[in-house]
């Protein structure tokens, strides 16, 4: 009778373990779907610059989905970081790159600007790239 019940623990446990297996599997394969973004890069260093300098930097980014992905939205954290990106969808395993342009005049130290993108990709709807350095006086000459 033990090893009936011991046998009937092992099947409970195993089956237990496939279902929550098959729930996992099912779980990724939904989110695989549809359109999905990966930058290659979410973070520019651009170290020290000085005052009154332009940083523009290309961020890449691909359509690691299965339908067309789309950027809504791009919005930068203040009016001295602007983005541009391509209104178009992009196809499933296409690329596609947003330019952020980084003004520093009026600005002094380290800095540390954001855009915020607002995707239709079903699961990290929203991305946020990040400028940051450093910005030093202009020396004035007389």
């Amino acid at each position: 009778m033990d090893i009936n019940l011991e046998s009937m623990r092992r099947v409970f446990v195993n089956a237990v373990v496939l279902v929550l297996s098959l729930a996992v599997f099912a779980q990724e394969s939904q989110i695989k779907t549809g359109p999905v973004i990966k930058f290659e890069e979410t973070l520019l260093d651009f170290g020290v610059i000085t005052q009154g300098d332009t940083v523009e930097h290309t961020f890449i980014f691909q359509n690691m989905g299965t339908q067309p992905l789309k950027i809504l939205s791009a919005r930068g954290s203040c009016g001295c970081t602007v983005p541009t990106y391509s209104k178009e969808e992009v196809r499933p395993g296409a690329k596609g790159e947003v330019v952020v342009r980084f003004n520093s005049a009026g600005k002094m130290g380290k800095q540390n600007k954001t855009v915020t993108l607002v995707t239709n990709a079903l699961s990290n709807k929203t991305v946020v790239l990040t400028v940051r350095g450093t910005i030093k006086r202009k020396d004035t000459e007389d």
